[in-house]
């Protein structure tokens, strides 16, 4: 997207579902929790479902011609495993049917300016998904990251052609995710997509990073969120049609 490109108004409720995320990656959640949490988000309609890695069998039975993609997370959650596992533990994942990686840049390569460490990682998790026909997504997490490490790495990410950036894994503390999301317009536009997460847990928050340049949503409250949109849009049209 470019930065003086107008962002185009979410009119329908198909506008945010396929911009939409449901994450399940938290430690503590139980099998029956990630399968109601995956059925529930392709009942809503949402682009995908994330989920840990020992799930995607689960998920992608579940998900299964649904249209809501399962995806799952690679060096989750601090990017810190080798690099050959993490090659290995992409294509494992493909191979199980996942149509989306999250890749978790290694921070601690990241704040030591190893900059072709990072670079040479991305590239070939970035090769193998696109190899497979699938997307693929990397998380900076802002959090511990200056403004100069974050325009680096978006320019890694570009050349990389990663699919989208993301903001978080949401287990970082919080960050101020509008400054981060209007630099992240401005350095990736026409390459990658941007993917907004942690702390986005109501509609307003959704809109709110949509409307900063975030054209996807990750969140562990998809489903209401969606559920709240399309409340929204019901009681606009009903408004609608009484003052007509």
């Amino acid at each position: 997207m470019d930065q003086n490109e107008t962002i185009r108004t979410l009119t329908t409720y198909e506008d945010l579902a396929r911009r939409t995320v449901q994450t399940l990656v938290r430690p503590e959640l139980s099998d029956d929790t990630v399968l109601e949490g995956c059925r529930e988000a392709a009942a809503r309609g949402a682009a995908a479902v994330l989920v840990r890695p020992s799930d995607i069998d689960a998920a992608v039975r579940c998900l299964d011609g649904t249209g809501t993609a399962p995806a799952s997370v690679v060096g989750f959650p601090h990017g810190g495993s080798t690099t050959a596992v993490k090659v290995y533990e992409t294509r494992d994942l493909l191979r199980r049917g996942a149509k989306e990686i999250d890749l978790v840049v290694n921070i601690g390569k990241l704040v030591s300016r190893q900059f072709q460490f990072i670079e040479t990682e991305i590239l070939q998790i970035s090769r193998a998904c696109h190899e497979s026909g699938a997307l693929l997504t990397v998380t900076l997490e802002n959090a511990y990251l200056g403004e100069d490490l974050k325009v680096i790495a978006m320019k890694i990410c570009k050349r990389c052609e990663a699919d989208f950036v993301k903001t978080s894994t949401g287990f970082a503390p919080p960050c101020a995710p509008g400054g981060d999301l209007a630099l992240m317009r401005r350095m990736l536009r026409d390459v990658c997509r941007i993917e907004a997460s942690g702390g986005i847990v109501t509609l307003d928050d959704a809109l709110e990073a949509y409307g900063q340049g975030a054209e996807r949503i990750g969140t562990e409250c998809a489903a209401a969120i969606l559920g709240a949109w399309k409340a929204r849009l019901e009681a606009l049209a009903k408004d609608a049609s009484i003052t007509e």
